[in-house]
């Protein structure tokens, strides 16, 4: 067996454990989407700490490690164990309608088309343009993919099942909280304008219900159009020891009660039970 693939296998079944999966459907997406295909030719950056160490050996591209994609903006390919906690959480099905925010260069959608199957399908919004070329070129084989170069915070989002986001917003915008179908799952990082965030899995239980649980702690780059100062302090005070602590719904369009832990405009979150 090639080398590089004989790394891809342990490194899928690496990044599943990690999140306390043995999907086999999870840890085949990992070992059969090419890393180093979606991060452009080496040399390539490793992030270690604040820097990046330079390496042009594609095996160690199959580490737990989060790799440049446009250093000087501070833009990476994030780290597959975080990711791996993500998409065990939002848990893509065959013929999932999915929603990538964030896309980068692609190679988490190909992971997430890999799950939704050739049922499925994944529209991904990247408003770099670089990056969203980039991902185009990097999908062009995969029919049930399509890449918009726009922001996914103006505008309505097409109706998904999954909507998986890769940038840090201080708030859910409510386009993604109505886009999401009954049953449908929004996993995003919510982050405040410095300091770790959190990753929250948000499910529809039905027209006006929604549950919440933190899946991981987290820091990622913003979300373009995701984000408020205001927004920011609060979820700033809220994310003070324990962060969150029990949140188990988030709430719309009603006054916060005693069981709120992070109010918002128009939302808040809750250690209550979905109402």
């Amino acid at each position: 067996m090639d080398s590089i693939q004989e790394q891809r296998n342990f490194y899928a079944n690496f990044v599943a454990s990690s999140a306390g999966s043995n999907d086999e459907r999870l840890i085949a997406a990992f070992a059969s989407v090419p890393r180093e295909r979606f991060l452009g030719p080496p040399p390539w950056s490793i992030v270690a700490g604040k820097r990046y160490v330079i390496t042009h050996e594609p095996r160690l591209l199959y580490q737990d490690v989060a790799v440049g994609l446009a250093v000087a903006k501070g833009i990476n390919n994030g780290q597959p164990s975080l990711h791996s906690r993500c998409l065990v959480a939002c848990a893509p099905v065959a013929g999932d309608s999915v929603v990538h925010i964030g896309a980068g260069t692609g190679y988490y959608t190909a992971i997430l088309a890999s799950l939704a199957g050739p049922t499925g399908q994944v529209i991904a919004y990247e408003i770099d343009a670089d990056l969203a070329e980039r991902a185009r070129e990097n999908l062009r084989d995969l029919p049930t993919v399509r890449v918009e170069n726009a922001s996914a915070c103006q505008g309505a989002l097409p109706e998904a099942n999954v909507i998986y986001v890769s940038a840090g917003v201080t708030h859910p915008p409510a386009t993604w909280l109505d886009a999401l179908k009954v049953g449908g799952r929004l996993v995003f990082p919510l982050t405040p304008n410095t300091g770790i965030g959190v990753m929250l899995l948000i499910t529809r239980r039905s027209e006006t219900a929604y549950a919440a649980q933190i899946v991981s702690l987290a820091g990622f780059i913003g979300c373009v159009g995701g984000r408020s100062d205001a927004a920011a302090q609060a979820l700033a005070a809220a994310l003070q020891p324990p962060p969150l602590l029990g949140v188990k719904s988030l709430r719309r369009g009603t006054a916060p009660d005693a069981t709120a832990c992070c109010v918002g405009h128009g939302w808040w979150l809750s250690t209550a039970p979905p109402a």
